[in-house]
């Protein structure tokens, strides 16, 4: 690591020891994984175990222990329903501290989304409770992206719901809420499937979660192809990105069951004369 991200550790660590009310720190992310490990662009993600974490999420004046920050808010954590502050230091430098209760730790670190997290590497700048022999090995597997029938059937009810409520939206005139739709809700679904279809033939193959790395898994022919999914602020452009996307989806979601063993329940030729009459 950079000499100034040690130094910023080092002063976490120095303080998480100095508080009675914080139990543990942990890096994790980027700066702590065993694959796919920092670059010049990534954050720091630290984990806080605390007695009050909506204290910390409440007043943000801590961070100055730290360096000056230039920006600072919260939100949900991407795992584990939890919060983080998220920061921007003068020196350019973003940390994002997960703030979680110390009291059901041990309970916490088992879960398995976070479990999943540490999995990928963590490195441990404080531990008042004794988390070592829970704490899961760095590297270990992680688990398979595989749907059962019930989530298969979820997902692809899902996306072609909103595919027709998006081309609805369209026709209203409300470019904006379709767009978004289009080239994010509906997006969200399709690399869901694109996780699955791709572990269906590799199993072997890290997906990572919401399409990190994508660039990575994902085969050279559907990246082409996406491409041609998303849609200018433009009502002719959103609709043909609309079809675009649904084609996709739609050979993915054959594919994958296919290879699955899984049972198509939507009415796939039902559904596109509905999207042809909307969008007419």
């Amino acid at each position: 690591m950079v000499e100034h991200i040690e130094r910023l550790l080092a002063a976490v660590a120095a303080w998480a020891r100095q508080r009675h009310d914080i139990h543990a720190a942990l890096v994790v992310g980027s700066h702590a994984r065993v694959e796919v490990s920092a670059d010049q662009w990534s954050d720091i993600d630290i984990v806080l175990m605390v007695d009050n974490p909506m204290a910390y999420a409440a007043d943000g004046s801590w961070l100055a222990a730290f360096g000056r920050p230039l920006l600072t808010f919260t939100e949900p954590t991407a795992v584990g329903g939890f919060v983080e502050r998220r920061v921007l230091f003068d020196t350019g430098q973003d940390v994002d501290f997960a703030l979680l209760p110390a009291g059901p730790a041990q309970q916490i670190v088992t879960r398995p989304e976070v479990a999943h997290v540490l999995g990928r590497g963590f490195r441990v700048l404080v531990d008042k409770l004794n988390l070592g022999e829970t704490l899961p090995s760095s590297g270990a597997s992680m688990p398979s992206a595989q749907p059962d029938a019930a989530a298969f059937g979820h997902l692809t009810h899902d996306f072609w719901y909103h595919a027709l409520w998006t081309a609805k939206k369209l026709q209203r005139g409300e470019v904006w809420v379709a767009k978004q739709s289009c080239d994010c809700y509906l997006k969200a679904l399709l690399v869901r499937l694109l996780a699955w279809h791709t572990q269906a033939s590799h199993p072997q193959v890290d997906v990572w979660h919401e399409g990190r790395f994508l660039e990575r898994w994902a085969d050279k022919q559907t990246l082409l192809d996406l491409r041609s999914t998303f849609a200018g602020y433009d009502a002719i452009d959103v609709a043909r990105a609309l079809w675009a996307t649904a084609d996709m989806f739609e050979r993915l979601e054959r594919e994958c069951a296919e290879r699955l063993g899984l049972e198509l329940t939507v009415a796939h030729d039902e559904i596109r004369e509905h999207l042809r009459a909307v969008l007419a």
